[in-house]
């Protein structure tokens, strides 16, 4: 009769490529249990090292460049539809668009070791018109550099294992148990953290309807716009009197946001997860008066309210 570890070993390397493929595809399966335990199999010789790399590095490679060429046709929309998917929404497309914009490709080879990052650094890439050439190179270094840490350290624990036979029997047979409470346990701590960011936001927001009323009034109302360049590429407009401002630049300019006004900042996240952010912060530092615009640059565009070419916005808030 099978059990449930020797059905793994039998099944190891198609398991390692599809669990890495669903998660590069977007689906929040963290493949990092899997391969940690199938990098100790290795060091009890159940596996060969150099064929959980390839399956790795396999199911890796053919969802990043599924996501190159959505990335390349579709732009910005499949790098938003990924951070849906994310349960690192509230930072993937800030921190990968960041480090393309200071690195290029050199930032695919530490894509994979920060979370939230390795999914959607393949359709970025392809949104930058990165050539397909120097994004499977520098990627497939990313991957195997990845793949390596995570499985090698799974065969360090392996061999230590073997130096104490009695716990290695025990995880002869616990093995896939400890890989689904591990996977458990990530996977509600990352539910738990989302929803504690959600409820914050949802307190803070103001809806398109009650800004568009506000501008109509001739309220003062302060208006930063978090997006960054790349995501005016396919439509170079803004808010009326919108200030330009990522969120690294918010922190150093803090001083340039009122504190006897309303602040209203937006971006194309999912859910105004950057703007929910960066209105936490403002707060912290005695700013009070500041909220997240519901569903961002894309609610208002949708229900036809005015917006102004980016140009236009720069001069309205330099003066």
């Amino acid at each position: 009769m099978l059990t449930a570890s020797s059905l793994f070993i039998r099944h190891a390397y198609w398991i390692v490529f599809l669990w890495v493929l669903a998660e590069q595809l977007g689906i929040p399966l963290p493949s990092t249990p899997i391969l940690l335990t199938a990098g100790a199999l290795t060091a009890t010789h159940h596996l060969d090292l150099s064929l959980v790399i390839v399956a790795a590095m396999g199911g890796s490679l053919v969802s990043d460049s599924l996501w190159y060429w959505l990335g390349k046709r579709f732009g910005g929309a499949m790098v938003r539809l990924l951070c849906k998917l994310s349960f690192e929404s509230t930072v993937c497309v800030r921190k990968t668009e960041e480090y393309f914009a200071k690195r290029g490709p050199v930032s695919l080879l530490i894509a994979k070791f920060v979370p939230g990052l390795g999914t959607v650094a393949a359709p970025i890439a392809g949104q930058t018109d990165m050539p397909f050439q120097i994004f499977l190179l520098y990627d497939a270094a990313g991957i195997l550099l990845w793949t390596l840490s995570v499985t090698l350290a799974g065969k360090f624990f392996g061999d230590v294992l073997q130096r104490h036979p009695q716990v290695l029997a025990w995880m002869g047979h616990s093995a896939l148990l400890l890989v689904v409470l591990l996977f458990v346990g990530l996977l509600v701590w990352r539910v738990m953290q989302q929803r504690m960011f959600l409820r914050e936001m949802r307190m803070a927001r103001i809806f398109p309807d009650e800004l568009k009323a506000q501008m109509d009034r001739g309220d003062e109302v302060f208006i930063v716009d978090l997006r960054h360049p790349l995501d005016y590429l396919p439509d170079p407009r803004t808010l009326p009197g919108a200030l330009l401002l990522s969120p690294d630049k918010l922190k150093k300019q803090v001083g340039l946001i009122p504190t006897n006004r309303e602040v209203v900042l937006f971006c194309t996240c999912p859910s105004e997860a950057i703007s929910a952010k960066a209105a936490l912060e403002l707060r912290k530092v005695g700013i009070s008066n500041v909220r997240p615009l519901y569903g961002g640059y894309d609610e208002w565009k949708k229900r036809g309210y005015p917006l102004v070419e980016i140009d236009m916005a720069i001069e309205s808030a330099r003066d």
